[in-house]
């Protein structure tokens, strides 16, 4: 591996006053600059400690500035897993989710027209009552201009997470007006009887056909997939696919530059040596032929004690900027931030 065929350029560490620091999202500013948002946890490593997102920029002389607050806790309990959407008209929307208790987990969205210098008021995005997961990085515009929130919904039974109903219901939510309404998919999505997981933690995007497809983590040793043929308002029944997987979420994109697919996830297939029930290694993978089959499998982090998981996406250039947990058992699985720049050159080689 060439010195610059990956790059490390962050890595922010738990530390008393933040002993979280976890999934984000990377945006590339009209001035070049690296807009990277996460959630930075003040009140410990639990998904419903205190937390506020905050940003760093990176300029083109290498050097990250300290952190701005973003979003203060707006929720009873935090708010927490970003995405960034520069939208066709050249705005960008920041998504994060608003938690005030384990029946009500909601995701609003602010939108910026300079740049991310300012933030107007929010908007709530998904217009429906319960506990809401929706994955750092994950909303995504469509070629038509449609925005879709790809969400689980987990019924809770309780005030633990012990207590609630485990079996996430997939679904989506959809804004034909640049994420000023916001209304469900018609389609709820159920994984088979004998997942106690449910579909968790889904994803989308747009083939080049004009489906749309799903993936959807589980416990059933794979990611589900399900497709739709009208912009994401109803979906096929939800089946397993082909990408190994551990209950663990995976990210996919569209390259840049090639129009193939990058996927990255904890490949647990068998062709890299794995702990079970662990997220290591975390591995890149290209697929050719829109996500039936994948190709190329690289291990980017191999540590067995390793706890890689919710990356984002970025292409810059000839690179694509990764940032994701990168925990182990000293400090927490989801308690380490890092940023790598992977060039084109190892993901295919």
């Amino acid at each position: 591996m060439s010195e610059k065929a990956i790059r490390t350029l962050l890595v922010i560490e738990p530390s008393e006053q933040a002993p979280r620091n976890s999934e984000g999202s990377i945006i590339q500013l009209k001035d070049g600059a690296l807009f990277l948002a996460y959630s930075r946890f003040a009140g410990g490593g639990d998904d419903d400690s205190a937390a506020q997102i905050v940003s760093r920029a990176l300029q083109h002389a290498e050097r990250w500035s300290g952190d701005a607050l973003l979003i203060d806790t707006e929720g009873r309990k935090n708010v927490m897993s970003v995405s960034l959407v520069r939208l066709t008209s050249g705005e960008i929307l920041l998504f994060y989710l608003v938690k005030n208790g384990w029946d009500d987990c909601k995701l609003y969205v602010r939108r910026s027209s300079d740049e991310m210098k300012t933030l107007g008021d929010r908007v709530l995005a998904t217009p429906h009552e319960g506990y809401h997961v929706v994955n750092n990085d994950r909303v995504v515009q469509l070629s038509s201009g449609r925005l879709i929130v790809p969400a689980a919904l987990h019924p809770a039974a309780g005030n633990r997470f012990e207590d609630w109903g485990h079996r996430g219901i997939a679904m989506c939510f959809l804004s034909d007006d640049e994420g000023r309404t916001w209304r469900k998919s018609r389609t709820e999505l159920i994984a088979p009887q004998e997942s106690k997981s449910g579909l968790q933690e889904p994803g989308v995007l747009e083939l080049t056909d004009g489906r749309v497809y799903m993936w959807m983590r589980t416990d059933m040793g794979y990611q589900f997939e399900s497709y739709s043929e009208d912009g994401a308002e109803t979906w096929s029944e939800a089946r397993p696919s082909a990408i190994a997987s551990p209950l663990s979420p995976a990210s996919i994109k569209r390259v840049r530059w090639s129009r193939d697919l990058l996927l990255v996830w904890n490949d647990h297939s068998g062709k890299h040596p794995f702990p079970p029930g662990k997220r290591t290694p975390l591995c890149t993978a290209i697929s050719r032929d829109e996500g039936r089959t994948w190709e190329n499998s690289k291990i980017l982090e191999g540590d067995p004690d390793g706890w890689y998981c919710y990356t984002s996406i970025t292409f810059v250039g000839d690179n694509a900027i990764l940032g994701y947990c990168a925990g182990d058992s000293k400090v927490g699985g989801l308690n380490r931030l890092k940023v790598n720049q992977v060039n084109r050159d190892w993901l295919y080689a």
